[in-house]
């Protein structure tokens, strides 16, 4: 967790305000790198933007990781960092300058999230992000400037505000110090309205995805089949650091559910956790303080969060649990998370050395036999723990 030192660091105003870009609004072209947080919070900057006079189609998204990105954009550009995710950025901040005839952008946009919005917001301690993915710009920033400033030299201006999502009151504040100095004419009222109106689209987005996972899991209770829960961080979406295995997954047939996108209305979440209510051990369906009693970390909450969620869900028959190779925020949650789910009879498989390059044969090898365990045991494994639920399940009768 960054220091209080650390944070006013990273808050304090600069020396000279920068001149605001001399182009309208509607005429910059905005580069984000779709990297880290990026990936759960990408519908508030779209609609931030959207209200800000910036359409959609000129916000300029970096493609998927690669070790080609890296190799063509990111070389010679590295910072001393051990975490896989945060050092693919440096190819993602060259992909985005190199558009120079195509889509040249006229501002990189690189948030510092310090905490990010989370359906377990109230029920934990704090949704904080982690410390390293937090700093990553102004980490992977010196390496455009070590020997000169790439950022001038394209004639881009770098922006990277810290803002803390996960707190909606402050973001205002905190986006409108860092865009100011970039956007013609900017208010801080204004700033408030396309905050309000970036946490509307994310939630809209969020609703809609737990729409469709509470449609996955109703399909799967009418029928009786069993499907996948992938444990995960955000980034692990990006093909380049999850190498697709819950595609892969997939395309054997069985339906994959996602930690981030999990249903959460009432009823459902009041028949899985009521038994655990009404014993004392949790104060509430979301409370996670049973098994993880320092609950700062919000995608670490998330996933102890999911593997209590799988345990109690029938239809999950298995879960999948991707992360980055020596993440130092997984590593004390992997013994519990695969406490929690095995201790329920639920398949339990991990994936915990993803790194940059993708071992094709070693994955293909692992999905097929995650897919024949399945096959195998899926059905009994889902039959044993509707008959351990409680009665009246929403999603059929059970």
């Amino acid at each position: 967790m960054p220091t209080p030192t650390l944070l006013r660091w990273f808050a304090k105003p600069r020396s000279e305000e920068p001149k605001p870009l001399l182009k309208k609004r509607n005429e910059l072209r905005v580069g984000i790198p779709r990297v880290l947080n990026l990936w759960s919070t990408h519908q508030f900057w779209l609609g931030f933007f959207d209200a800000l006079g910036i359409d959609a189609r000129r916000l300029e998204f970096s493609s998927d990781s690669s070790e080609e990105q890296a190799r063509q954009f990111g070389s010679g550009r590295g910072t001393v960092d051990c975490c896989y995710p945060v050092k693919c950025i440096s190819g993602h901040y060259g992909e985005l300058l190199a558009r120079e005839r195509h889509h040249k952008i006229d501002v990189l946009f690189s948030p510092m999230i310090y905490s990010v919005p989370s359906y377990l917001n109230g029920h934990v301690l704090a949704s904080l992000a982690c410390p390293r993915v937090m700093a990553a710009p102004e980490n992977i920033k010196a390496g455009f400037l070590k020997e000169k400033d790439v950022f001038a030299e394209h004639s881009v201006r770098y922006v990277a505000p810290l803002v803390s999502l996960g707190d909606a009151p402050l973001v205002p504040k905190q986006l409108y110090a860092g865009l100011r100095g970039v956007l013609p004419g900017l208010t801080l009222e204004e700033t408030r309205r396309a905050t309000d109106a970036g946490f509307a689209a994310l939630q809209a987005f969020s609703s809609r995805l737990r729409d469709k996972a509470h449609e996955v899991l109703a399909q799967c209770a009418a029928t009786d089949k069993p499907c996948v829960l992938v444990l995960a961080r955000p980034y692990h979406m990006d093909p380049g650091i999850g190498h697709e295995i819950e595609v892969d997954l997939q395309a054997y047939g069985y339906p994959v559910l996602w930690t981030q996108y999990l249903p959460a209305d009432a009823e459902l979440l009041d028949w899985m956790f009521r038994p655990d209510i009404d014993a004392g051990h949790i104060r509430s369906a979301l409370d996670i303080a049973d098994v993880w009693p320092s609950s700062y970390s919000a995608n670490t909450n998330e996933i102890l969060w999911a593997a209590k969620f799988a345990a109690r869900m029938p239809w999950v028959a298995c879960v999948v649990r991707l992360s980055s190779y020596e993440c130092g925020m997984d590593q004390p949650t992997y013994s519990p998370v695969q406490q929690i789910v095995e201790r329920s009879g639920t398949l339990f498989f991990s994936f915990q050395d993803l790194d940059s390059t993708k071992p094709a044969g070693s994955v293909k090898i692992r999905v097929e036999t995650i897919a024949h365990y399945l096959q195998k045991y899926g059905a009994g494994i889902v039959a044993k723990k509707k008959a351990a639920a409680p009665a009246g399940c929403p999603l059929r009768d059970c």
